[in-house]
């Protein structure tokens, strides 16, 4: 039976925390509010649970969920290979606005669709999703509403697409909050030696790189070092060093635009 719960009152808040941990346990979805949009959850360990939140959705796995985590240290035991720029940034901006595409760990018993190998983890910056991930650990979460219409700001917009494929909806009120801008989190893929981003959202580029300087923008590709001219390639060649040329260690942020330097999301979703 579906249940949606007021989490602004204190006595339904703690009753509709537990009946979410009870339906997530059954393998079920929930709808809870995050600090961006509402988000439609699942067991991310449970593939019955993931294909439920997917139908629901109307989605195919060529779009799987990204996974919200509850405390910062649960990044080294569902990803591997995080760099000290991916760790940098998920210090300075979770909670919050912030996604990372990471290199799944491979001895996890999940499958959250057509991810190749990533996962996209975000610590959510909302007292409700929070305590609701500490209760059932972390969830697959998607925004709450049907493919091709616009993610939901309360719960009850949320049922109002979802209906009976959602066991509970806790309602936490207007998200983002009033006064808030209604943006997206920002989506960093850190599967590479340099990060990027695959989607501009509430963490800008300049905050960013005020953390990882680095970092390439929506559409950036590393700037390629030019062609040197004949004589300088032949005093090159006459070197045994072996090494870069100093300056040429292309890790900085200088970069090019255009069509051929758009990015794709490996695991690419739409997401809070």
């Amino acid at each position: 039976m579906t249940t949606t719960y007021d989490c602004t009152i204190d006595d339904e808040r703690a009753r509709g925390l537990e009946d979410a941990q009870r339906a997530i346990s059954e393998k079920k979805c929930v709808v809870l509010p995050t600090d961006t949009v509402y988000g439609i959850g699942a067991d991310a360990f449970s593939p019955q649970a993931v294909t439920m939140l997917l139908v629901s959705k109307g989605r195919s796995r060529t779009m799987p969920p990204p996974v919200l985590i509850p405390r910062i240290n649960a990044l080294d035991g569902l990803a591997t290979d995080v760099s000290a720029d991916a760790r940098a940034l998920a210090e300075a901006f979770w909670p919050g606005g912030l996604t990372l595409i990471l290199h799944a760990q491979p001895s996890l018993d999940w499958d959250l669709g057509e991810t190749k190998g990533t996962v996209a983890l975000r610590m959510p910056a909302d007292e409700v999703a929070l305590e609701l991930l500490t209760l059932t650990g972390p969830l697959a979460v998607s925004s709450a509403n049907r493919t091709g219409h616009a993610p939901a700001q309360t719960a009850a917009a949320a049922r109002e697409q979802l209906a009976d494929s959602v066991e509970v909806y806790l309602e936490g009120g207007q998200r983002p909050l009033e006064g808030e801008a209604g943006v997206p989190s920002t989506i960093v893929d850190a599967t590479g030696p340099l990060l990027r981003v695959v989607r501009n959202g509430a963490v800008s580029l300049d905050q960013l790189r005020e953390h990882v300087p680095g970092v390439l923008g929506l559409g950036e590709i590393p700037m390629a070092e030019e062609e040197p001219a004949p004589e300088q390639a032949a005093a090159g060649d006459a070197t045994d060093d072996g090494g870069a040329a100093p300056g040429a260690s292309g890790s900085g942020s200088s970069a090019v635009t255009g069509p051929a330097a758009e990015a794709t999301t490996p695991a690419g979703n739409q997401q809070p």
